[in-house]
This record gives structure tokens, sequence and C-alpha cells, in this order.
């Protein structure tokens, strides 16, 4: 068999099935050299998904009438001229295959005027030689309009989804790019409907413009700095978590990116907070020295390569780390952190007298304000008024109403320190007065046997007490009010699932949630007004106190504005 070269049309049609994957993948490379161009208005219109018509026009700076038919050539670009340009490229293109990969499997008209020329120039073609260049009308800057992809490769077109589904992955690129882009104005319409308008403003008004107002209520901002690196951008908390990945928008050095080693600092960060099938949302920025990070790794420019890997992934698993950890209020300095105690669990299940309706109210009044009126309501989550059965706190700050799920944030509480004790040593423990005997299966005596050097780690001491026993001597201290039992069932079963050393490294966390949920106060449990008010407290001082461990929220502020509202007060 012999070898010989292949034609340059089809050298250009294979390099197209690596940058050409669908309309998105041509609109996304358009508007990559628009900004590159320096354009601050980008217009799209799109027909048919994309497959029948992609026309981006942009007020860029625009391309010499000379260079049009180089701009549809193979490996031709203004954006590098030697390696040293490409160890530090810094504009979205530098390959220079992009248009002439378009333009072997579409139709392509390109126009564009300098500010030099008094009019404009054009050039077409599609899987043909180029059409001689000719004069066009355009007030500045250039115009490429892609029609009928795939036209000459059907197999292709096959692979295509429906309309709708092209036009969504082409909306979803737009977004991208303007969310890095806040300083330049786009419009997208879509079969001759305009579908988007976006005007030239600021990061937190393009964010609410195209995410909604949702997302930057419910996210923390991210400003982390070490030596050559910074993150900037919003870090949604877990309540907002999503149920897939499409509100994940990791930029690297402005370059929109999906990169395996970014996105596990960043699940690694949201472990502590979300748990479960959940994914968190983020919009983060990284910018760093363009020589450390390798742009040139697929074609499609999505993946990245770093010269100090594990650098960056601590750094941005740190910096999203403290931002989500974040507590209510920061105590002052040298401040004594007051400690909420739950009552005892009997209290759950007393048995009262019936009682009438005024009494049971004079009751709760007595109790709710036998105690002075705080002077001042200056505390974040303020002070406790009453409680609503047995499962929210209501206070009053401020602002007005804060309503508090006790269990959820009780649970938040001991998971942190618990997990604080641990990575200080075994945590404290606190003998039982009279020793526990628990009725368990066999399984869970075998358990207990092997994981017993992980059981007095984290603060248990357990001896064998018979075929189906196990006797409990000792508990963290945090946990000594809870149901000890409970408490060493669910401990058990973790551990009969994971080895200790792994328990002691990747699961120690998921291990201590579950030990924490257990061991909090329970829904049903009445609590006075000072050990709501402790409650507040350590909520205000405890980091990421604003979500329990499965990411649910702990707490909800209602300004007065909106109880005004309910009554209609002030119309």
């Amino acid at each position: 068999m012999r070898i010989r070269p292949l034609p340059d049309l089809l050298v250009s049609q294979i390099a197209a099935g690596e940058v050409v994957e669908r309309p998105a993948s041509v609109l996304k490379e358009l508007i990559e050299n628009s900004l590159d161009a320096g354009a601050t208005k980008i217009d799209v219109q799109l027909e048919a998904g994309g497959v029948k018509l992609i026309r981006v026009a942009d007020d860029g700076a625009g391309i010499e009438p000379d260079d049009l038919p180089l701009a549809l050539a193979r490996h031709a670009t203004s954006k590098i001229a030697s390696l040293d340009d490409l160890e530090r490229v810094a504009s979205y293109g530098f390959r220079g295959e992009a248009l002439a990969s378009v333009a072997s499997v579409a139709r392509v008209t390109l126009s564009s005027r300098t500010i030099a020329h008094p009019h404009a120039w054009k050039v077409s073609g599609g899987g043909t030689p180029l059409s001689p260049r000719e004069p066009a009308a355009l007030e500045r800057g250039t115009v490429v309009e892609v029609a009928d992809l795939y036209f000459n490769t059907p197999a292709r077109r096959k692979f295509l989804k429906s309309e709708s589904t092209e036009y969504a992955h082409c909306d979803e690129v737009l977004t991208r790019m303007a969310l890095a882009r806040p300083d330049v104005a786009f419009s997208l319409a879509h079969n001759r409907a305009v579908k988007r308008r976006l005007a030239t403003t600021d990061f937190p008004r393009r964010v609410r413009d195209l995410l909604g107002e949702d997302f930057p209520a419910h996210a923390r901002t991210v400003d982390a700095e070490a030596g050559p690196l910074r993150l900037m951008g919003l870090a949604a908390l877990p309540a907002y978590s999503r149920a897939s990945r499409d509100e994940q928008y990791f930029y690297v050095n402005g370059r929109f990116v999906r990169d395996k080693l970014l996105s596990h600092a960043a699940r690694e960060a949201y472990a502590d907070v979300l748990h479960g099938a959940r994914h968190p949302a983020y919009v983060l920025f990284l910018t760093l020295d363009p020589a450390a990070v390798d742009v040139n790794v697929h074609p499609a420019k999505t993946e990245v390569r770093f010269r100090d890997s594990r650098g960056v992934h601590q750094f941005v698993f740190h910096a999203l780390t403290r931002a989500l950890a974040q507590p209510v209020v920061n105590a002052p300095a040298g401040a004594p952190t007051p400690v909420f105690i739950p009552p005892p669990r009997q209290q759950a299940f007393a048995v009262e007298e019936p009682r009438s309706t005024t009494a049971a109210y004079l009751d709760f009044a007595k109790q709710a304000f036998s105690e002075p009126a705080p002077q001042s309501i200056s505390q974040p989550l303020g002070y406790a008024i009453a409680q609503l059965h047995g499962l929210y706190i209501l206070a009053q700050n401020e602002a007005g109403l804060v309503l508090v799920d006790q269990h959820a944030a009780h649970e938040r509480i001991l998971y942190e320190r618990l997990k604080n004790q641990v990575e200080a040593g075994a945590p404290p423990t606190q003998a039982l007065l009279v020793p526990a005997v628990i009725e368990v299966s066999e399984k869970d005596v075998a358990t207990a046997e092997e994981q017993a050097e992980a059981l007095a780690a984290l603060g248990f001491e357990v001896s064998h007490g018979g075929p189906r026993q196990l006797t409990l001597r000792a508990v963290p201290a945090l946990l000594a009010g809870g149901d000890v039992a409970a408490l060493l069932r669910a401990l058990l079963a973790e551990l009969a699932e994971h080895p200790a050393s792994r328990v002691v490294e990747t699961q120690r966390n998921e291990l201590l949630a579950t030990l924490a949920c257990h061991g909090a106060v329970r829904g049903k449990r009445n609590l006075t007004p000072p050990e709501m008010n402790a409650l507040l407290r350590e909520m205000e001082a405890t980091d990421r106190a604003d979500q329990c461990n499965h990411g649910r929220p702990t707490w909800r502020q209602i300004g007065l504005a909106e109880i005004d509202a309910l009554f209609m007060r002030g119309k």
C-alpha cells in the first residue's frame, strides 16, 4: 500500500471534526475572535439552532483587506508568532485553524472593515476555493456568516440533535462568554426573535441578568490571593445546590474551562457542607501567570494543564473553604463562647394535664418574658421570643423576624466542634454514670471488636457484653446528652462500610456528620429562652452555621417590610 499526502480540504475536514463538534462550537470560536479583536458589542443571529445560519457581528478592530483570504486559511493568525508567544498566550484564539475548519464544512462569508479604510471588503468560501475579494457595506468591525453547517458532510449532520437542543447549547456558549466579559454588550436572536439583550454593565449585574436574582442572593463573595494566584467570583451556598452541574462556571485567565483538577478542588471544598447527589453552583475566575498554565491541550481549548497542579488545587480548595466557612458573625477576640446544652430527653415525652387556651398562653408568657428584655437587639440573629411546635426558634433582630431550625442549627454546631476536637486529638469524653448495655447484631459486635482503635479515637469506650450485646461506658462529651444507643449503632454501621484507616482520612467527616445528626437536639424538644439564646449565640460564632451538614438552611430572615406587606400596612 502506497503512502500519499491527504488533500488540503480533507485535512481541514478532519481538523473540523475536533473543532466543529456542533453549532455551539462554531459560535464559541466566532465570539472568541470578536473579543480578541477588541469588540465592545457582539450581535449573534441564529437560524434552526445554528445549523442553517450563525451570524456574528462585532465592532472590533476589523481585518485588513489583504488579510481576508488568510483569515480563512489554515494555520494563519495574528495572535502569536513564536513559541514564546504560545507559552504565554493571553488571547482566546491562537492556533489559526478555527475559521478554516469551519469553512471546510459550511458556507462562510467574511466581511470586515478597519477604521483606516473607506468601506468594507468580503470573501466567501465553503468547501471550494475562496471567491475573489469584493467591496461590502459595513460601518466597522467584522461580520461572519456561517450557513448550512455540514452541507458537504451529511454523515456528520445526522449526529446533530433537535433544533431546540442545538439552540440551548448555543445559548450556553453565549452565557459563558458574557459572564466573563460584562464590559461587552451581547445580543442573541433565534429565528428572528430576540432572546437575550445584555448591555455593558458590571459583574454583579451580569450575573443577575444571566443566572437570575436567586443565585447572587444565595452566594458568598470569593476573593483570595496567594502570590501570583488569585481567585475571585461567587460561590453559592449549599441551600442553592443544583440537581446537575448546569451552573458551574470556572475561568482561567478569563477563559472558560472544564478542568478536572479545578472541579475536584471545588467539590472537596463543598464536601463538608453539601452531601448527597446535589451539585454546587459557582462563577469563579482564577488568574495566574500565563506561563504557568498550558492552554494548548485540546483543540476546543476547554482543558488546561497547570505547571504546579498541586499548588493550584490547594489554593482553590482553601480559598473556597474559607469563603463558605464564614460564620454569621465573627465573635470578638477573647469573648466567652456560650455553650448550648439540650435539655434532658425526658422533657420531650412529658405528659401534661389538659389546660385551657388562656392558661397555656399565660404559662408561655410567664416563661418567655420572665427575664428582662435585652436593651439592644444588635446581635445578627437577635434574641429568642418563642418556640414554634418544638421545632423552630423565633427570634427578633433589627431587620425583623428570624426563624431557626433548632435541629439543623445544633447539628452544624456539634459537627464543627467534633471535627475540631478530632483534628486536635481524641475528643474529650464523658463516662456514663450507668454503663449502657445495648442490644446489637452479631455483625455490630464483630465490627466493634475490629474497629476498637477507631472507636476510641472518636471518644467511644465500648466492650463486649454478650453474643449480641455491647457495653458503652463513655462517649464524646459533646454527645453525652443524646441517644447513646442510636449513636453507637449509627457509628458501627458507618465503620462496617469503611475501614478504620479510611474513616480517619476521607470518610471521617461523613462519620462525624452522622454523629452530629444523631446527637443534635431533636424536634418536639421544648427549650427555655436561655437555651434558645445560647444556641443563637453559638450559631453566630460557628463556621458554616448558615446550613446544616446536609446543605439545608438553618435559619431564615423575614424582614419587617415583608411582614408589613402581609398585613397591607401603609396601603
